[in-house]
């Protein structure tokens, strides 16, 4: 399956679950990973817990589940590296945010890239 294709036309939510460098767990509902190649996804993050999870600890799993079923995806991910206020930001996110002042645009934003280590049915193993 070409999960590039699949993640720019399916509906549903995503949660990008993360831990510290001592195990505290965090979950976040996220958009829909951005497709680099067959084993890159990116994600545009805020300063927050997710983002300072992963300065410590690079592992992380991205959840989506599409709208009305039990279907979806497990992305197992391995933060490789991220871009601070990337010019790409704007360029790939799907949800566009008006004006200078509108509080989205007003704070730093980051590209995380990922290796996708293993994807897994959001039910099941996969087998």
């Amino acid at each position: 399956m070409k999960f590039d294709d699949y993640f720019e036309n399916a509906s549903g939510v995503g949660v990008l679950s993360t831990a510290d460098d001592k195990g505290k767990v965090n979950a976040a509902i996220y958009g829909r990973p951005h497709f680099v190649d067959e084993d890159t996804v990116a994600f545009i993050a805020s300063d927050r817990l997710t983002h300072a999870n992963l300065k410590t600890n690079s592992s992380a799993i991205y959840i989506f589940k599409e709208d009305g079923s039990y279907k979806g995806y497990r992305l197992y991910l391995t933060k490789t590296h991220e871009e601070k206020d990337s010019p790409l930001i704007e360029n790939i996110r799907r949800k566009k945010y008006k004006g200078i002042g509108h509080k989205d645009n007003m704070e730093s934003k980051f590209l995380i890239y990922f290796k996708v280590d293993k994807v897994l049915p959001l039910i099941g193993d996969g087998k």
